[in-house]
């Protein structure tokens, strides 16, 4: 359990299957951005699952997540990045996307990965190598 509820009610809703099930999602969403807090990054990266069925409405997340200051997203992103790969590789692409095209979230990304121990730059490598060769597998279905 999380140390927010409304990240639970997030959590419970997160596959976005239903009305009812978008509309908690959204009215949570937005409470949570009355009042952000960035202890709840991590948490709220953790919500993003490539199973939702309502992307546009998973994008809101996303848009919350990048309302943050840029050094505590990038810092969260790559610490929760071995964690979110595993249910959310395509919204993990989505994010790594978005934050190496803008300057800013690009050179804190690099700055952080090159001042870290060189067993969790291998980790980040190994999860970028992941993520580019399952986006790279996925456009080839695609056209196919």
């Amino acid at each position: 359990m999380n140390p927010n509820p409304l990240i639970d009610v997030l959590e419970a809703n997160r596959l976005l299957r239903s009305p009812n099930e978008v509309a908690l999602f959204e009215q949570t969403l937005e409470k949570l951005a009355q009042n952000p807090d960035p202890t709840d990054l991590p948490n709220l990266h953790l919500i993003l699952d490539d199973a939702s069925e309502q992307p546009e409405v998973m994008f809101s997340l996303v848009h919350f997540l990048e309302s943050f200051e840029v050094l505590e997203q990038v810092h969260v992103f790559i610490q929760v990045m071995p964690e979110l790969v595993k249910r959310a590789v395509e919204w993990t692409t989505i994010l790594y996307s978005r934050m190496m095209n803008d300057e800013i979230a690009r050179l804190m990304f690099e700055e952080e990965v090159r001042s870290m121990k060189d067993q969790k730059q291998d980790e980040i490598h190994q999860l970028l190598l992941l993520i580019s060769e399952k986006s790279s597998s996925e456009q080839r279905t695609k056209v196919a």
